[in-house]
């Protein structure tokens, strides 16, 4: 899909992961976007090297996975050594978290950003490089800005939207005025280099050499690792000596000879756990690191900002295209500001346990390990902990307005119009969770593939499935009229049924998909287009799917009527991007 021509209705300010994403999203939407980036061109060193399972779930929903992970290292472990010995290696237990990508691709930043542009290209966006903001002032239709070129040639323009993805140091951020504040501020070295060692290269390393913690992460081509030192050498300034540094502390951990080559990149930086209150003021966005800075001891910054880009990206597209209020770009800050100060905490937590500086933890480490080694409970216990933060699979919208947990008559009461109340077990996926934590992912299985080839279509998605009968009402009428109402923005597929059954019959052989969300016949899911269910019912009914619609304020409630059969018996076109 080619960008429009006209005054572009977003500007997106940061060409890295983040705005990248923005960008891609807005422009498959149908929406003419800029982006333009102060640097002189695209990165040449890399700050993040980790995509974990649920960023990898969103880059498989715009179409971009198969790239990435031909050009990573697939990750299932984290291995921890102290003093010599190797006390416990956690191998990844995704057994409680289903998905498509049970692994942490390590890719470098660099290579995430050459998809993502590669991508952007594709929807006939242009990056702007060499191109600062100075300034900008809005109203309630518009956004105005100053632009200054690296040639000195000053620039006025105006855009629909501004979306602020330009760094810690943003200067849409600092234009707006919230403050970033923040505490604790650590100096850490990274460095990448090649490295001649015998350890597998299939797991993330931690070691402690009695005084100070590392980090060893091999990256897809072989000999070449990510090193983390947390207590760089006092008024280290980047390469010189840090292979001699390294070579000489990593073997302390390890207890084998490690033997670290000159660094083709280093950064010694300090950094600052700090976040915005509000992600949005009028029709100016920031997210990513404009909105939030914090340790990278989790890995967690840029996958953040990449589910925060996309959060938004859909949410802007729909208003700006008359298909719901403006209230909904407020669940943008709703949603994720919670998300980024729980981040913060998980951070520090990491930050702690990847230091270690404390010398009493340090001494209790055999202790603890050997605890780990022998009690297999509290081992898979801690793995999926550890990996439940740092996967993302665990991000919930159930505290969200556009979350509606009871959409049938009688679910509204939590009671089955019984004289004794009953507990009802909630279905699942429940609204507010992943359509994918449900146990979809066999690529075998017809229905299975046919959702996830459903989830890259970047509309909503009404799933309802086939066989269902009611009185007057019927499931089927009310599908049949939303695909033609709502057909711009939202998908309305008959799971397991043929043309009569509903519009566009969605392929489900043996009925796994419906076993597997629960679905039985007449039941329905309401997906957002970032896949997490918006709303679930046991009948689909006019009634129920404004209830659950009413958050987006769409411009007319569903009609009372199906339309002529033949006139809806086709299915509304869909979006669906190849995978490049």
């Amino acid at each position: 899909m080619r960008a429009h021509p006209g005054r572009p209705r977003a500007m997106v300010v940061g060409a890295g992961p983040v705005g990248l994403t923005a960008a891609y999203e807005l422009a498959r939407r149908g929406l003419r976007v800029r982006v333009v980036d102060a640097a002189a061109g695209p990165a040449r060193t890399s700050r993040a090297v980790a995509v974990h399972p649920r960023t990898l779930e969103t880059f498989a929903q715009m179409g971009v996975v198969d790239a990435m992970t031909a050009r990573g290292r697939k990750n299932r472990a984290f291995t921890m050594y102290a003093g010599g010995r190797r006390p416990v290696r956690l191998e990844a237990d995704y057994s409680t978290m289903p998905t498509s990508y049970p692994y942490t691709l390590v890719i470098p930043q660099t290579e995430t950003e050459a998809v993502l542009r590669e991508a952007v290209a594709r929807c006939g966006v242009d990056i702007e490089w060499g191109v600062r903001l100075t300034g900008l002032e809005q109203d309630t239709e518009r956004v105005r800005v100053r632009l200054a070129r690296a040639d000195g040639v000053q620039e006025s323009a105006e855009t629909g939207w501004l979306v602020g993805c330009d760094g810690g140091h943003s200067t849409v951020r600092r234009l707006l005025g919230p403050e970033l504040p923040g505490h604790s501020s650590e100096t850490w070295m990274l460095a990448d280099a090649p490295a001649g060692t015998d350890l597998p290269p299939d797991t993330v390393y931690w070691t402690h050499t009695g005084g100070q913690a590392l980090m060893t992460v091999p990256y897809a081509r072989d000999g070449h690792w990510r090193l983390l030192d947390t207590a760089p050498a006092p008024g280290a300034s980047g390469e010189d000596g840090a292979a001699e540094r390294l070579s000489a502390r990593l073997p302390a951990g390890f207890g084998r000879r490690v033997r670290v080559g000159e660094p083709v990149w280093t950064s010694v930086f300090t950094f600052r756990q700090r976040m915005v209150q509000r992600m949005q003021d009028g029709r100016v966005f920031v997210a990513g690191d404009a909105a939030h800075v914090h340790s990278p001891a989790s890995g967690q910054g840029m996958n953040t900002g990449i589910q925060e880009a996309y959060n938004l990206a859909w949410k802007l597209a729909q208003v700006e295209q008359g298909h719901a209020g403006s209230e909904l770009l407020a669940t943008y800050s709703q949603e994720r500001v919670p998300l980024g100060e729980a981040l913060l905490g998980s951070a520090r937590t990491a930050t702690f346990l990847v230091q270690l500086k404390n010398l009493l933890a340090a001494a209790a480490l055999p202790a603890v390990f050997a605890a780990v080694r022998a009690l297999p409970a509290l081992r898979r216990a801690v793995q999926r902990k550890v990996l439940g933060g740092m996967s993302g699979l665990r991000i919930g919208y159930g505290a969200s307005r556009l979350t509606t947990t009871a959409c049938d008559e009688d679910a509204q009461t939590g009671f089955l119009a019984m004289s004794v109340p009953v507990r009802i077990p909630p279905a699942t996926p429940a609204p507010g969770t992943r359509i994918t934590a449900a146990p979809v992912h066999h690529p075998r299985a017809p229905g299975c593939r046919a959702l996830h080839d459903e989830l890259r279509d970047p509309r909503w998605s009404l799933l309802l499935a086939a066989g269902g009968t009611g009185p007057g009402d019927t499931p089927v009428g009310v599908a049949l009229t939303a695909a033609v109402q709502y057909g711009e923005w939202l998908s309305v597929r008959t799971v397991g049924g043929t043309g009569p059954d509903g519009p566009a019959p969605l392929a489900d052989t043996g009925a796994r998909l419906r076993a597997a969300l629960q679905l039985a016949p007449g039941c329905w899911l309401l997906v957002r287009p970032d896949g997490y269910v918006a709303a679930r019912g046991d009948r689909l009914t006019r009634a129920a799917l404004n209830r659950a619609l009413a958050p987006l304020r769409p411009a007319a409630p569903l009609a009372g009527q199906a339309p002529p059969e033949p006139d809806v018996a086709r299915p509304a076109p869909t979006y669906r991007p190849r995978e490049h």
